[in-house]
């Protein structure tokens, strides 16, 4: 009878809802439409526990929030910019490892600066403190330090996990691949540093995702900003945190933040002001260096100076000029708030050209049914003092990495092909009979092209219609066709037909292989 009673409460509230918020609102002004949702949810889970109307047990059919699923074409897309992606690693030395998806809670902690609410902490497991990994550059670390490893270029692919608010349709989920090229070790300066930065370069012109402009920036010279214009030295990684909102807040905001919640003086944000709206190239690292303030800095100046020397190395892997545009910006407004970063950083955005904006509404609304925005695509920086964060001695090793931002990537992707026909198959060739009780020679055809290496198909009928066979082939995209008949099982041949022009010639059954190699070569 209480079950009852709940289900009906439930029906009616969920249809009362809407009335609520919409009109009876401005009568009860201590409710807000998101304590209604709060309510309405507790008795939804409630249902669903007690079962409908029939007594059944109801499960409500949705990914959980922040995640989602991919369909076969979403899938090819994503199997397309992975071999992009992985390719150019290979073609950089790198070797590939992986690690676990959980690691120790305390391993985690502490290194992600403000970011590390949003980490996913596990229940206890029989003794062991656990949390779900936030990004792939600290487990790699933890790997380093505990195989003693001092030199390693490494990429990893891998799902990471984020307690966030997710935009959909921007390409922001709680559960999402990072693609990750690291070097570990002791090197002359800026050279690891311009190949990171010569990879982004690299992937993003590959991937033909539009204009991209990639910011640099030093954590050195950060610190000897904030330290020259009176920023306390406990206050420099929460002011650090807040200057990395700039490209998502105006200056006012960001100001606001600074003096009203950090507690920073109105002179020292204002001097932060004048630094973080400069934007250059060697020249302006050059100025810098002479600039009164910062030329007090030493740190700063040991910044300005890789500025320089990474700028010459950037000319040098041809990171130049693309159509007009400049591609690296040094930006003294990008921060990157992750607190491992020790010296150079940097961010690659998309121009909005070509790249719609969403929405607020839209944001709510299933994934690649809206206009994509996306912000930065890929970040990385120095980080010389995490490895040895882990080790027993506290040995350091170097390192210097970049992340891929691939969900936000695949977002643009998938909205580029959307009107387009998208294969889900690699599918070669399709063996068809043109008459029936011939399943045994298309099973032994097929087979004979398995084993050659040929990627073929045959349907799951005994005498399926010839017709059927080649409305298959065009629906999935498959190239060629492999019909027997009685007659060409009597002449030794298999009539081969081109699906895109309808063409089709008798091939002898011990060339088959071979000119399938051919034509499939010659169309890729």
């Amino acid at each position: 009878m209480v079950g009852m009673i709940c289900l009906r409460a439930c029906s009616g509230l969920v249809g009362f809802r809407t009335a609520l918020s919409l009109r009876s609102l401005h009568s009860f002004p201590g409710i807000t439409v998101a304590q209604i949702d709060e309510e309405v949810a507790k008795l939804l889970e409630l249902k669903a526990r007690l079962g409908g109307d029939d007594g059944k047990h109801q499960f409500v059919l949705k990914t959980a929030k922040g995640t989602r699923d991919y369909n076969p074409k979403q899938m090819a897309i994503r199997e397309k910019v992975f071999n992009t992606i992985i390719s150019c690693f290979k073609r950089h030395g790198a070797e590939t490892i992986d690690t676990p998806v959980f690691e120790l809670k305390e391993t985690l902690t502490g290194k992600y600066g403000e970011d590390s609410k949003l980490i996913y902490d596990l229940k206890d497991q029989g003794g062991e403190l656990l949390s779900l990994r936030y990004d792939l550059t600290v487990p790699f670390a933890r790997y380093l330090a505990m195989n003693k490893i001092t030199n390693i270029k490494r990429y990893h692919i891998a799902k990471v996990y984020r307690r966030d608010n997710p935009a959909m349709t921007r390409g922001r989920y709680r559960e999402f691949y990072q693609c990750d090229f690291d070097i570990a070790g002791q090197y002359d300066a800026m050279i690891p540093d311009a190949e990171c930065l010569k990879i982004v370069y690299e992937i993003l012109s590959q991937l033909d995702l539009g204009d991209f402009r990639i910011k640099v920036n030093d954590r050195r010279i950060l610190d000897g900003m904030f330290a020259v214009c009176g920023v306390p030295d406990d206050k420099f990684r929460t002011i650090c945190s807040t200057v990395d909102k700039l490209d998502k807040m105006p200056w006012e905001d960001v100001k606001k933040e600074m003096v009203n919640e950090k507690g920073l003086s109105e002179e020292a944000a204002d001097q932060i002001g004048e630094y973080v709206s400069m934007q250059g190239g060697m020249d302006l690292a050059e100025r810098l260096l002479q600039d009164q303030k910062m030329s007090q800095s030493k740190q700063a100046c040991a910044g300005l100076s890789d500025i320089k020397l990474l700028f010459s190395y950037l000319q040098l892997f041809q990171v130049t000029d693309k159509v007009s545009c400049v591609i690296v910006v040094f930006d003294l407004s990008l921060a990157r708030g992750l607190d491992y970063y020790t010296g150079i950083i940097y961010e690659a955005v998309l121009s909005q050209a070509g790249v719609a904006p969403v929405s607020t509404e839209a944001q709510n609304g299933p994934p690649g049914e809206e206009s994509v925005s996306v912000g930065s695509v890929a970040g990385g920086g120095r980080y010389d003092g995490l490895v040895g964060m882990f080790d027993p001695k506290g040995r350091k090793v170097p390192c210097v990495g970049v992340s891929i931002g691939i969900e936000r990537i695949f977002s643009i992707m998938e909205q580029k092909a959307s009107a387009e026909k998208v294969r889900t198959t690699e599918v070669q060739v399709m063996v068809a009979s043109a008459q029936k009780n011939l399943l045994e020679e298309r099973l032994k055809l097929v087979t004979e092209l398995w084993n050659a290496g040929i990627k073929a198909e045959v349907m799951y009928k005994k005498n399926p219609k010839l017709l059927s066979q080649l409305q298959h082939c065009e629906e999935s995209g498959i190239p060629l066709v492999a019909i027997l008949g009685e007659q060409e099982l009597k002449d030794g041949v298999v009539k081969l037909r081109v699906v895109a022009t309808r063409e089709e010639v008798d091939i002898c059954r011990a060339d088959l292989i071979e000119e399938v190699r051919r034509r499939t070569s010659d169309a890729s």
